[in-house]
């Protein structure tokens, strides 16, 4: 039997799933070919490796209560009531204040809001900024008055297509086919980015800029656009603050702009071509470029070629950064309860924050659908943070680096085992989620958890309410349009609320009604000469965020790392060395590639703390310019010798 769902992963793609079932088990998951945007075919991440992480043998099935350096099992009613104890004592003692809730991208279900929901209802402290796109998002808001793309089928309307810092083939591999049918209507292709990646094999040209200094390469083309009298003739009508924009620009030479960026002049000249001369223009900004002291700069500065072009609010023309995910929904509820937080930490911070906090310090942290230690800057802070709380508690499907330092571990359910909605940061379309298969015995739904502990601890009946008068809730605003649950069930559809032309006619949601361009440069940071390499820890198209299990680290060995011949120390390709920061050092192989740039070393991200697999454990945690994100790519790294 053949079920319609979808995935909850933290993806822009946020695909249809068909799930096979045969004797309540699920023994296939493929596309869905009638979603408009996952067209019937699914990553390895979830097509290939995700029954595995279903049915691993590691799944957590009870509380597991932490005694001395091991865990025993113990039944619900007794975890549930120990939490409840726990944290009613430290809020009557310090108050709730004294607790703080930390919620990642687990699972990007809407009804995880319900989560932070709980902790508003309490008045416990919560984590604000973010780790992924904190930096981007905030520059989109300053630029536009928000976070919009155009539909991902505009792309056809294109002439050119920009792939900026964006790697499609690991990050949205569902943006794929839409480039390559552009490409097959002829539309020219870039990409613009410091790691020649397998996204080249995808355009014409490709542009190997320096780290963090994308927001240089970007004012170089326009100073050239503005030194060409290119600009569109209507910019000031519907832009604040072009003439500072343009005293900006000016400041430098061409010359100077594209030598920051390690960028030739020719090659300014043909990006400032593209940009005026060739019809339509769309950007697709990636995520890694915004991960840095200066990223939302950066992200601002691209964004501000569309406005001084004209590249925005028509077809073919966006910035495309991303999609505000939960727009569609009503979430009245949530953000009445957030009005209880009494303050918040810096989730990119979070290690030091919780370190540091006073007035009261914080004894205990509740986690759920995320894996600090793995996925944070600043691996060591974040287990000396967790390992010094009074009560740690951990909802998750494994005992992860996060889990091993709590208390209490609870475990949880799949996307294969919930009932919930999706929307998407990559695309307009709105999906259900139901259960399929056999449900693991043992796992409860972070609802089913929070809702327990809410009972017991007295809070409002209002948030009693079952998954699907939550989901109608959610769907208030879609209803109106005639589209709820059972619509959902039965067909991904496009957000009735939403424009495939995004800020059509160049109507912004500033204040101003604007687009407010961006009025400074903010270089990239120096390195040492003691640490001179950068380092860039990246997505990989194996496995999702830290959701790895045991047997996939098993498979998946010793940290490889891949650099230029010129950047380690004159090592083989193969030899075995450390990596070193100021913090810390990894033992790693090394894999010579000549196409790259020999000032940074290349790694995948958020691999096991515990087994020394870990790059993040080598970054000192640093926020983004704006937007409290957290400033990865900025950390200096040196080879040595092992």
């Amino acid at each position: 039997m053949d079920v319609r769902t979808s995935c909850t992963r933290d993806c822009p793609d946020a695909c249809g799933l068909i799930a096979t079932v045969d004797n309540d088990r699920v023994v296939r998951l493929s596309g869905d070919p009638d979603h408009p945007v996952t067209r019937g075919f699914l990553c390895y991440r979830v097509g290939t490796h995700y029954l595995a992480r279903q049915y691993s043998p590691e799944r957590l099935t009870s509380p597991l209560l932490r005694e001395g350096d091991a865990f025993r099992a113990i039944p619900w009613d007794e975890a549930l009531d120990l939490v409840a104890t726990r944290l009613d004592r430290i809020r009557s003692e310090s108050g709730a204040a004294a607790i703080v809730h930390t919620q990642g991208g687990g699972s990007l279900g809407i009804l995880k809001n319900l989560n932070r929901t709980f902790f508003g209802l309490l008045g416990a402290t919560r984590t604000h900024g973010d780790v992924c796109d904190g930096a981007g998002s905030a520059a989109q808001e300053a630029d536009f008055g928000g976070v919009d793309s155009n539909d991902l089928t505009d792309l056809v309307h294109a002439e050119t297509i920009v792939l900026w810092g964006k790697n499609i083939t690991a990050s949205s591999p569902h943006t794929t086919p839409f480039l390559n049918q552009a490409r097959k209507r002829g539309v020219r292709t870039w990409l613009i980015d410091p790691l020649p990646h397998k996204t080249r094999a995808l355009v014409d040209r490709y542009v190997q800029v320096r780290p963090g200094s994308d927001g240089a390469l970007a004012l170089a083309i326009a100073r050239t656009i503005v030194d060409r009298g290119h600009v569109h003739p209507d910019a000031a009508s519907y832009c604040a603050n072009l003439d500072a924009f343009v005293a900006l620009v000016r400041s430098r030479s061409v010359d100077e702009w594209a030598r920051e960026a390690d960028v030739p002049p020719a090659t300014v000249d043909a990006l400032a071509d593209a940009y005026t001369r060739g019809g339509p223009v769309t950007t697709l900004i990636g995520w890694g470029m915004q991960r840095r002291a200066n990223g939302a700069t950066q992200v601002r500065c691209v964004d501000a070629l569309h406005a001084l072009t004209g590249n925005v609010g028509i077809a073919g023309g966006s910035a495309s950064f991303g999609v505000t995910r939960r727009n569609p929904f009503h979430l009245d509820f949530v953000k009445q309860a957030a009005l209880g937080v009494p303050r918040t930490l810096p989730v990119p911070l979070l290690g030091r924050a919780i370190l540091d906090a006073r007035d009261p310090p914080i004894r205990a942290v509740v986690v759920d659908n995320h894996n600090p230690v793995a996925t944070n800057p600043e691996s060591g802070t974040t287990i000396e943070a967790l390992r010094t709380r009074e009560f740690v508690v951990v909802l998750d499907q494994f005992l992860t680096d996060t889990a091993r330092c709590a208390h209490l571990v609870l475990p949880t359910t799949t996307m294969l085992e919930e009932e919930d909605i999706i929307g998407s940061y990559g695309h307009h379309h709105l999906s259900a989620v139901r259960p399929v298969g056999r449900k693991l015995e043992g796992p409860r739904t972070d609802l089913e958890i929070y809702q327990a502990l809410a009972r017991r601890l007295g809070l409002p009946e209002t948030y009693q309410r079952s998954e699907r008068e939550w989901i109608d809730e959610f769907l208030t605003k879609t209803r109106a349009h005639g589209v709820g649950y059972d619509t959902l069930l039965e067909r991904a559809t496009f957000d009735p609320d939403s424009d495939p032309i995004a800020w059509r006619g160049r109507r912004f949601a500033t204040p101003t009604g604007k687009f407010h361009f961006v009025t400074e440069h903010r270089p990239a940071p120096g390195r040492s000469t003691e640490f001179p390499l950068a380092l860039h820890g990246l997505s990989t198209g194996r496995w999702q965020g830290s959701q790895l299990t045991e047997a996939d680290e098993d498979r998946e060995g010793e940290l490889e790392v891949t650099v230029h011949p010129d950047a380690c120390a004159g090592l083989a390709d193969g030899a075995q060395a450390w990596l070193e920061s100021e913090a810390m050092r990894l033992p790693v192989v090394l894999r010579h590639d000549a196409n790259y740039r020999s000032d940074c070393v290349y790694a995948p991200r958020a691999r096991s703390v515990r087994r020394q697999l870990c790059v993040n454990q080598l970054v000192t945690a640093r926020l983004t310019d704006f937007g409290d994100g957290a400033a990865y790519y900025d950390q200096g790294v040196r080879i040595t010798p092992r």
